[in-house]
């Protein structure tokens, strides 16, 4: 019980300074290898364990860590410690949109919005496909984007679409 205050607190302030996920692996270590709560060993291996499971590394991880510390209270008080200021964060955020729904302005950013994240997407496809370009033209690559493309205009799903990209990639993109 002795170590728990501390174990939220150091969740808490991992999760405030970083975005979660593999920035505050290095973080984590800091405060749980260097400050004694676990060995060098035992961290890799909560890595490496949280790594394999399907789900959120982060909060694998923090009741990895906090399990080891405290059992299964640790284990809790380290999740709580992850997911509060994630949590609090989206219900603000959602808070001011329920808030501003009403304001005819806010009709207006949405639209706004659009149209740049368009270009955004675009302008990193452009991207990927011109670094694809410069190790050498591959029309499998641009083959299996056009095929996509009338995936999507048949409506197919999206995941159907990735996977089956995906298993394309294997086979000829070797």
């Amino acid at each position: 019980m002795n170590n728990l205050w501390p174990l939220f607190w150091m969740f808490l302030k991992i999760n405030l300074l970083t975005t979660s996920g593999p920035a505050s692996v290095g973080l984590l270590y800091k405060e749980a290898v260097e400050r004694g709560l676990m060995t060098e060993a035992q961290f890799v291996e909560a890595v490496g364990f949280s790594s394999v499971l399907p789900g959120s590394d982060a909060l694998q991880l923090a009741m990895f860590v906090g399990y080891s510390v405290g059992g299964l209270p640790g284990a809790l008080v380290a999740l709580l410690g992850s997911i509060l200021p994630p949590t609090v964060l989206m219900l603000g955020v959602a808070s001011a949109l329920r808030w501003l729904s009403g304001e005819a302005w806010v009709g207006g950013f949405v639209r706004g919005l659009a149209p740049a994240v368009a270009v955004l997407m675009v302008l990193v496809a452009w991207k990927v496909f011109q670094g694809e370009a410069t190790a050498s033209v591959n029309w499998v690559s641009i083959a299996i984007a056009g095929g996509s493309l009338i995936a999507y205009l048949l409506n197919v799903p999206a995941p159907l679409v990735l996977v089956a990209a995906g298993f394309a990639g294997i086979l000829f993109l070797r």
